[in-house]
């Protein structure tokens, strides 16, 4: 099978596995489930920026000074993509997105910001996507895996906001399933784009590894500070740990099998 259809048939199943998660999470109006999801997801990107992508930046010949300027940039991008398009998904009680805190819709507002925002967001995921898996076929999948971790609870917290901001749940789901769309779009121009930039590929997966702790360390983990009794930090750092197990696990299993 060629690495093309690895990439869509990756980006694929990762969009409608995340989109039909979080739609039958958000049917079935489980939010507190949400806490949990980030914390695991949070591990996810954690484990595989740390312990897959930037680790193969280097071992792809990156100069690990050039890695570390990639990620530098990459996490100075990210921040001004966010101010720009408003690329934070809502984590707080009282915020933007969330209008005026439950006293009625807000005409669509928030969620047309959102589908901006998530639109991009797939975009750039499907880029990443392809180019880990142009690097290698283990860092492909751990890939993958660590951004679906990440999409469901940010897929579930799109669909809240869009029935907050006054879409019915049939024109949410379509939404977000077309917002998705976008991740094969991002994969398909990143995979002809870095077959023509094949010395570019650590630089790409510096950037790759930022976009990861950025989501990560400003997006998700600030949102966990919320709770700061003794249990909910133990169940956050258990969960944490068990996102960066997964990868560590996968990326071993398939590192045999590869």
């Amino acid at each position: 099978m060629s690495t093309l259809a690895v990439i869509l048939i990756a980006t694929a199943a990762g969009s409608v596995l995340s989109l039909l998660l979080a739609a039958a999470l958000a049917f079935s109006a489980r939010p507190s489930w949400i806490p949990v999801l980030v914390s695991y997801a949070i591990g996810a990107l954690l484990g595989a920026s740390l312990l897959e992508v930037l680790p193969e930046a280097v071992e792809m010949g990156g100069e690990i000074e050039t890695v570390g300027q990639a990620v530098l940039g990459g996490i100075l991008m990210f921040f001004l993509l966010e101010k720009l398009v408003l690329w934070r998904h809502c984590h707080d009680e009282v915020c933007e997105a969330h209008g005026s805190h439950g006293h009625g819709h807000d005409h669509g507002r928030s969620g047309a910001m959102i589908m901006v925002g998530d639109t991009f967001h797939n975009f750039v995921d499907g880029i990443i996507i392809a180019g880990a898996f142009i690097a290698d076929f283990r860092l492909g999948v751990v890939t993958t895996l660590a951004i679906i971790a990440h999409e469901i609870p940010q897929e579930i917290g799109d669909f809240l906001i869009l029935l907050h901001s006054g879409y019915t749940r049939t024109r949410a789901l379509l939404l977000n399933f077309l917002s998705g769309v976008a991740t094969l779009v991002g994969a398909l121009i990143g995979y002809f784009a870095l077959s023509m930039l094949q010395g570019w590929t650590p630089v790409l997966l510096g950037l790759a590894g930022a976009s990861m702790l950025y989501v990560a360390m400003s997006d998700l983990i600030p949102g966990l500070h919320k709770r700061a009794e003794i249990g909910a930090t133990l169940q956050q750092l258990a969960l944490i740990g068990l996102g960066i197990g997964s990868v560590a696990l996968i990326g071993h299993l398939i590192g045999h099998g590869h």
